[in-house]
C-alpha cells in the first residue's frame, strides 16, 4: 500500500516539473542572458528528481543534506530566472514558472516528511518573488497556489499519519482479541476435557456406592476417598492439574496425607509454557513432600504463582505452627 502511494506521488510529482521546466523553454521573450535561464531549469530539473528519488534505508524522511540542497537550490533559482531576463520582461508568463516549480520543491519535502524544509522553501520563495516582483504581482503570478498546496499537502500528511496508526491500533485490538478468544476456547476445552475425567473416574465408584447402600470394603472405601479428591481438584485446581501432579497428588492421598488445591487464578495471566514449567514444579515438590496435609493455592500474587504448604499434623490447633513444607513457585521463571 505505502509503495504504490509512493509511486503514485513520484509520478505526479515529476509530472509537474515536466511541465514547469516545459513552460519555462518556451519563451515568448529573449532572455538577457540565455545560459542562466537554462541553468535554472537544470538545476530545478536535478533538484526536484534528487527530493523525490533519494531515499535512506530504512527511513522515509528526506535525508538533512538533500533538504539543505533544495533550500539552496530554492533561493537561486528565482535570482537566475529573474536576472537572466530584463526587469520588464520578469512578470511574463514563462517568467514565472520558477513559482510554481519551488511550489512543488516544497510540496515534495512535505510528503518525505521534512515539513520544516518544506516551509522554509515557501518562505524563501515567497521573499525571493516579492522581490523580483513585488507582493501583490507574485501573489497573483501564483504564490498563493503554491502555499495553499503546501498547506493542504501538510493537512494531508497529517491526516494519513494519523490514519495509519489508527489502523495499527485497531489491528493490534483485532489481534489481541483474537488471542483472548482462542485462549478462551482453549481452556474451556481444557475444563470440558478435566470434567470428563473426572466422571469417567468418579463415575463408577459412585455406582458401586449406591448399589451396596454404602456397605464398601476397606480397598473400596480408600477408592472412594480417592475418587472424591480426585473430582474435588478437578473443580477446585483445573490449571494446576497435569498428569505428572494428578500422579503426585494421588500418591501422597495413598500414602494416607490429606492434600487441598485451590486454584484461586494465579496462573491465568501467564502463558501455556510458563504453566507447563510451574505443573512440572509442584509435581517435583509434591513427589518430595512427606507432610501429612498439603495446601496447593495458586492465589493472584504480582511474584508467587503458586505456594505449597505442608504440615506435619492433621490440622488441629496444637498443631498450627508445624509447617514441615512451605515452597513457592515465582511467576517468572
Amino acid at each position: 500500500m505505502n509503495r504504490s502511494v509512493r509511486s503514485v506521488a513520484t509520478s505526479l510529482a515529476v509530472g509537474f516539473a515536466i511541465y514547469f521546466a516545459a513552460r519555462a523553454v518556451w519563451w515568448t521573450v529573449q532572455p538577457v542572458v540565455p545560459l542562466l535561464m537554462v541553468a535554472a531549469i537544470l538545476v530545478y530539473l536535478g533538484v526536484i528528481l534528487m527530493a523525490v528519488l533519494v531515499e535512506t534505508p530504512g527511513r522515509e524522511r528526506l535525508p538533512l543534506w538533500c533538504g539543505a540542497l533544495v533550500l539552496i537550490a530554492s533561493a537561486l533559482i528565482p535570482s537566475m530566472v529573474s536576472l537572466s531576463l530584463l526587469p520588464h520582461d520578469r512578470a511574463a508568463p514563462f517568467a514565472t514558472w520558477y513559482i510554481g516549480a519551488v511550489g512543488i520543491l516544497s510540496v515534495a519535502c512535505i510528503v518525505r516528511r521534512a515539513p520544516l524544509t518544506g516551509w522554509a522553501v515557501i518562505v524563501v520563495l515567497s521573499i525571493s518573488s516579492s522581490i523580483y516582483l513585488g507582493p501583490l504581482r507574485a501573489l497573483e503570478k501564483g504564490l498563493v497556489g503554491s502555499i495553499m498546496w503546501t498547506l493542504v499537502t501538510q493537512l494531508l500528511v497529517l491526516f494519513w499519519d494519523r490514519a495509519v496508526r489508527d489502523t495499527e491500533h485497531l489491528a493490534d485490538i483485532q489481534q489481541a482479541v483474537s488471542a483472548w478468544h482462542a485462549t478462551q476456547l482453549v481452556r474451556r476445552r481444557e475444563r470440558r476435557v478435566r470434567v470428563q475425567y473426572a466422571l469417567a473416574t468418579a463415575g463408577p465408584v459412585l455406582t458401586r456406592t449406591v448399589a451396596s447402600g454404602g456397605m464398601l470394603t476397606d480397598e473400596e472405601r480408600l477408592e472412594a476417598r480417592l475418587a472424591e479428591g480426585r473430582l474435588r481438584d478437578e473443580l477446585r485446581g483445573a490449571s494446576l492439574l497435569n498428569d505428572a501432579v494428578r500422579a503426585a497428588i494421588q500418591d501422597a492421598r495413598v500414602r494416607g496425607a490429606a492434600v487441598t488445591v485451590f486454584d484461586e487464578g494465579g496462573l491465568d495471566e501467564l502463558d501455556e509454557e510458563r504453566r507447563a514449567e510451574i505443573r512440572d514444579e509442584l509435581a517435583e515438590v509434591l513427589t518430595r513432600a512427606e507432610a501429612g496435609r498439603v495446601i496447593i493455592r495458586a492465589a493472584r500474587d504480582a511474584h508467587t504463582a503458586v505456594t505449597i504448604v505442608g504440615r506435619s499434623g492433621s490440622g488441629d490447633s496444637s498443631d498450627e505452627d508445624s509447617v514441615a513444607l512451605w515452597h513457592e513457585i515465582p511467576r517468572e521463571a
